[in-house]
C-alpha cells in the first residue's frame, strides 16, 4: 500500500470517528476540523481543492461549523477570493 493511499484512509477514518462523535457532523464538516487538526488545510479554497470538490459548498459549511459555539474560528475573510481562513478553538488540556 502508498503512503499516499495510507494517508488518505488516515484521513477518512478521523473523518468517520469525528462524526462518531458528534452526529451533527457532515462529512464535509467533520473533514474541515480534521483537516486543520491535522493541518493540511486552513482555508476554505484549499481545503475545495484537496478534495475536489466546490469551493461554494465547503463555504456553506463552514459557515454552518462557525455558527457552532466553540467548533471552529473564523480568523480571515477574503472578499475578492472569497477564501476563509479558519482555525480550531484552543483545545482545553484539563
Amino acid at each position: 500500500m502508498s503512503e499516499e493511499a495510507s494517508d488518505v484512509d488516515r484521513f477518512l477514518a478521523l473523518v468517520a470517528a469525528a462524526q462518531g462523535r458528534d452526529n451533527k457532523l457532515t462529512s464535509i464538516q467533520a473533514g474541515l476540523l480534521v483537516a486543520a487538526d491535522l493541518g493540511i488545510a486552513r482555508d476554505s479554497r484549499a481545503f475545495a481543492r484537496l478534495l475536489g470538490i466546490a469551493h461554494s459548498l465547503v463555504l456553506r459549511e463552514l459557515n454552518v461549523l462557525a455558527e457552532r459555539e466553540g467548533v471552529l474560528q473564523i480568523v480571515k475573510r477574503d472578499l475578492r477570493t472569497m477564501r476563509v481562513h479558519y482555525t480550531l478553538p484552543p483545545r482545553d488540556e484539563t
